[in-house]
C-alpha cells in the first residue's frame, strides 16, 4: 500500500512540475513588433501581453492541442492551434489591421471554434459594446442585437425574446451553468447584472442538443470576466449616472494572477428611482435597487484547469400598480414589491490527456423569491434549489473527425414558505446523453449530433386555506389555492445537422436543421387562479405533452476589408405549442382560460450590412432589419397569430472613430436611428401597437490627463423624448408609455 501512495505522490508532483511553454514575437504586416497584444489561452483562463519588442511567453501549458488567441484593437484576431505541444515551442504571429469585429472563439457551441469556422451562426457581443449604447440594464443591451427583444415591466424587469420565443423557451447560461430562477413568470427577470460579465453569445434557434429541455427557442450564454494576465495585479472602479431615473451604478473590481493561480472579485450597486415619461410624470413604483457580488479563483497547470466562481445577486424592486400615481424620486420600493435573492456557485474542471480531454461543469443555484403585499411579511415565499452537472469528453481526433460524448442533468426542488402558493412544492429531475461529430475539409464543415433526454416532475398536493384567496403580483390569484399531486415523465430524442462552406473567398454559407423540445412547466401543468393583469382565471392542464420543434436556418455572409453583409432566414415549426384559450365560462366574474396545445410556426430573419468606405477610415455605417411572424395552426382548422411577437425593427447607426491630440484616444461618436414598425399581427387577446422612431447619440473614449487615464462615455437615449409604448411592454394594457429621454454618463478608472 505504501508503494502505491509514494507512486501517487511522485506522480502528482511530476504533474505539477510539468512545463510546456510557448513563446514568440508578434509583428504587423510591415514586420514591426506590436506591443500590448493580448495572448490568451481560453481553456486555461490564462493570458499575457506582448512587451515593447512584441515578445510574449506562456508556461504550464497542457499536453496535446493548445489553442491561443492573439487580439489587439484595430487588428484582426489571430487564432492559432499547436498540435502535439513540446516542452518548448516557438510561435511567431503576424497580425493584420482591420476595421471590423474580431473573429472570436465561440464558447457556447460544441467544439469552441472561431466564428469563421463555426457551423452555426452565433451572435457575439462584448458587454462593453452593449454598455456604450447607454442602456440601463443588461436585457436592454441584449435587445439591441438583431433577432433579440425583451418583454419588459418598466425599467427593472426584462425577459429576453429570441425570434418570438421567450420565458421557458429561452435558456440562459452564466458561469457555464443554466440559470434557474422561476423564469416561467412574466414578472421574473434574469437576475443577472452586467458587471463582471465579459461578453454574451446568442444562439438563435433550437440548442437542445447541447443544453436539453428549455433551449427550444435559443440560448443566451454569458461569459464571465477574464482573470488578470499572468503575474499582474489589476483594479478598477466605474461609475454611471442616469438622468431619467436619477440612477447610479457603481462597480469596483480587483484581480491578480500568477503563472498557476488566479483570483478576482467584483462588487456593484445599482439604484434607480421611478422612470419618467415624456410629459415629466413618473411611473409610480418602478424604482429598484440591486446588489451584485462576483468572485472567482482558479488553478491551472499542464494537466488540468479548475475554476471556482460565485455570484450573489439581490434585487429589491417595486411592482407598478397605480400607473401614474404619487410622484416621488424615492429609490426605496413601495408595496407591493419583490425581493429576489440568488446564489450561483459554479465549478469548471478540464482534465487533459495525451490526445483527449474531459470537461466537467458543476453548478448550484439557490433562488429565493418573496412578494410583499402590504407589509414586510411575505405573502409569497418560494425557494428554488438546483444542482446542475454537465460532462463532455472530447475523444482523440481521428483524421478529420472531432467527436464529443456527453451527459447532462439537473436535480431541482421548489418549496413554498409563504401564505400564497403560485406553484406547488415539487421536485424535478433531468438526465440527458448526447454525441456530436465535426468533420472539416478545406473551407467546408459538417456537424451532426444526436441526443436523448428524460425529465420527471413530481409535485405535492396542496389544499386551500381561507387566506389563500389573494392576488399576487406575479399575475396570479389562487382561488382556493388547491393543487393536485402530479407525477409526470417526459422523454425526447433530438438531432441536428449543419453545413458550412465558402461559396467564394469572401462569401460564406451556413445551413442548419435542428430539433428541440421543452417539457411543460409547473405553472402550465398546475395553475389554478386569476391572472392579475388580464382578469383571467387560468386552469393548468396536467395532461400537457412536450413541445417539440424543428427549425431550418440559412445564413449568408459576405465580407471584405471595407464591406460586410449578412442575411439570416429561419422557419420554425412547433408541435404541441402550449398557450391559454377561453372556455366560455366565468369564476368570480373572471373569464376562465385553460392551457391547451396546437401546432405553431414562426418564420422571418435578419438582414444587415456594415460599410467602411475607403479612404475614410474613421467612418462606419451599419444598418440591420429584423422580422418575425408567429402563427398558431389550430387542429380545428382555424388560424391565429401567436402572442408576444416583437414588431419589425430597422436600426441605422453612423459611427466615427478618432483621436484628439494627446488627451483622447480610441474616441468614438455615434448617432443611431431605431425605427419600430406597427405591430398589427397580434393574437386574439392582444391589441395592435403603433410604430415609433427613437434617436440615440453616443460619445466616448480614453481620456489622458497627465498621469491620469480613464474611460468616459456619454449617451443620449430617446434624445427627442418620444412618447411610445413598446408592443412587448407589460404596462401596455394600462396605456403607460416607456421611458423618456435618458442621459447616461459613465467613467471607468484603472487603479
Amino acid at each position: 500500500m505504501k508503494k502505491y501512495i509514494i507512486a501517487l505522490i511522485l506522480g502528482f508532483s511530476a504533474m505539477l512540475q510539468a512545463q510546456n511553454t510557448v513563446s514568440g514575437t508578434v509583428t504587423d504586416m510591415n514586420k514591426q513588433p506590436v506591443s500590448g497584444v493580448s495572448v490568451y489561452v481560453p481553456e486555461l483562463h490564462k493570458g499575457t501581453i506582448t512587451d515593447g519588442n512584441g515578445k510574449y511567453s506562456l508556461a504550464n501549458l497542457p499536453d496535446g492541442k493548445v489553442k491561443l488567441s492573439f487580439s489587439y484593437i484595430g487588428f484582426i484576431t489571430e487564432n492559432r492551434k499547436i498540435e502535439g505541444i513540446q516542452k518548448e515551442n516557438t510561435l511567431d504571429v503576424v497580425i493584420e489591421e482591420t476595421v471590423f469585429h474580431m473573429n472570436e472563439v465561440i464558447v457556447s457551441t460544441a467544439f469552441n471554434k472561431i466564428q469563421s469556422q463555426n457551423v452555426m451562426k452565433v451572435e457575439h457581443e462584448t458587454i462593453k459594446e452593449l454598455q456604450q449604447k447607454g442602456t440601463a440594464t443588461l436585457v436592454e443591451g441584449l435587445a439591441t442585437i438583431p433577432g433579440v427583444s425583451q418583454v419588459s415591466t418598466g425599467t427593472s424587469i426584462g425577459k429576453p425574446v429570441i425570434r418570438g420565443l421567450s420565458g421557458n423557451r429561452v435558456l440562459v447560461y452564466s458561469q457555464g451553468v443554466r440559470i434557474e430562477n422561476q423564469q416561467f413568470g412574466s414578472e421574473h427577470g434574469l437576475g443577472l447584472n452586467d458587471s463582471g460579465i465579459e461578453s454574451v453569445e446568442v444562439i438563435k434557434g433550437p440548442a437542445s442538443l447541447l443544453y436539453g429541455s428549455d433551449a427550444l427557442g435559443g440560448v443566451l450564454y454569458f461569459n464571465p470576466e477574464k482573470f488578470a494576465d499572468a503575474n499582474t495585479f489589476q483594479a478598477n472602479v466605474s461609475q454611471k449616472f442616469f438622468s431619467n431615473t436619477q440612477g447610479s451604478n457603481t462597480s469596483l473590481g480587483l484581480k491578480t494572477s500568477s503563472d498557476n493561480w488566479k483570483f478576482l472579485a467584483r462588487g456593484s450597486y445599482n439604484t434607480h428611482a421611478d422612470y419618467k415619461i415624456k410629459d415629466g410624470d413618473r411611473v409610480t413604483n418602478t424604482r429598484y435597487n440591486e446588489t451584485d457580488f462576483k468572485t472567482g479563483i482558479g488553478y491551472s497547470n499542464s494537466k488540468f484547469s479548475s475554476v471556482l466562481r460565485y455570484n450573489y445577486n439581490a434585487l429589491d424592486l417595486g411592482i407598478p400598480e397605480e400607473g401614474i400615481g404619487e410622484q416621488s424620486t424615492n429609490k426605496n420600493p413601495d408595496f407591493p414589491k419583490q425581493g429576489v435573492f440568488n446564489h450561483l456557485l459554479s465549478l469548471n474542471n478540464i482534465v487533459y490527456f495525451a490526445k483527449s480531454k474531459l470537461d466537467v461543469d458543476l453548478g448550484y443555484i439557490s433562488n429565493n423569491r418573496k412578494e410583499f403585499e402590504e407589509s414586510n411579511d411575505p405573502s409569497l415565499d418560494m425557494d428554488l434549489n438546483t444542482f446542475n452537472y454537465n460532462a463532455k469528453y472530447y475523444l482523440p481526433q481521428f483524421g478529420r473527425f472531432e467527436t464529443i460524448l456527453g451527459v447532462q442533468g439537473m436535480h431541482q426542488t421548489n418549496t413554498n414558505s409563504g401564505e400564497e402558493y403560485l406553484i406547488p412544492d415539487a421536485t424535478t429531475n433531468d438526465f440527458g446523453v448526447f454525441g456530436m461529430v465535426n468533420y472539416q475539409w478545406k473551407s467546408n464543415v459538417i456537424q451532426a449530433g444526436l441526443r436523448f433526454d428524460s425529465r420527471n416532475i413530481n409535485s405535492l398536493a396542496h389544499e386551500a386555506d381561507d387566506h389563500d384567496d389573494h392576488a399576487d403580483h406575479d399575475g396570479h390569484e389562487h382561488h382556493g389555492g388547491e393543487f393536485d399531486a402530479l407525477n409526470r415523465s417526459f422523454n425526447s430524442f433530438n438531432a441536428s445537422l449543419g453545413y458550412k462552406t465558402n461559396l467564394a473567398e469572401p462569401l460564406t454559407m451556413r445551413v442548419n436543421v435542428a430539433t428541440g423540445f421543452r417539457a411543460p412547466n409547473l405553472a402550465e401543468l398546475t395553475s389554478n387562479g386569476v391572472h392579475h393583469g388580464t382578469n383571467r382565471f387560468e386552469v393548468g392542464n396536467a395532461n400537457l405533452k412536450t413541445e417539440q420543434n424543428i427549425q431550418t436556418d440559412l445564413n449568408l455572409e459576405y465580407s471584405n476589408s471595407h464591406f460586410e453583409f449578412f442575411v439570416n432566414g429561419f422557419y420554425n415549426h412547433i408541435n404541441d405549442y402550449i398557450y391559454t384559450s377561453p372556455t366560455g365560462t366565468q369564476i368570480d366574474a373572471n373569464d376562465v382560460f385553460e392551457y391547451i396545445q396546437d401546432d405553431a410556426r414562426l418564420y422571418g430573419g435578419e438582414i444587415g450590412l456594415h460599410f467602411h468606405p475607403h479612404p475614410l477610415d474613421w467612418l462606419h455605417y451599419e444598418t440591420s432589419f429584423e422580422s418575425v411572424t408567429g402563427k398558431k395552426q389550430s387542429r380545428s382548422g382555424g388560424s391565429d397569430y401567436l402572442p408576444l411577437i416583437p414588431a419589425n425593427n430597422w436600426n441605422n447607426t453612423i459611427r466615427t472613430e478618432f483621436d484628439i491630440k494627446n488627451w483622447l484616444a480610441e474616441g468614438f461618436a455615434s448617432i443611431s436611428v431605431n425605427t419600430t414598425l406597427n405591430q398589427n399581427k397580434v393574437s386574439g387577446f392582444e391589441t395592435s401597437s403603433s410604430g415609433y422612431t427613437l434617436v440615440n447619440l453616443g460619445f466616448g473614449g480614453t481620456v489622458k490627463l497627465g498621469e491620469t487615464v480613464f474611460d468616459v462615455s456619454l449617451n443620449g437615449n430617446n434624445l427627442f423624448d418620444k412618447s411610445y409604448i413598446a408592443h412587448l411592454s407589460r404596462l401596455k394594457t394600462d396605456g403607460i408609455p416607456n421611458i423618456g429621454r435618458n442621459i447616461v454618463l459613465g467613467v471607468n478608472f484603472d487603479l
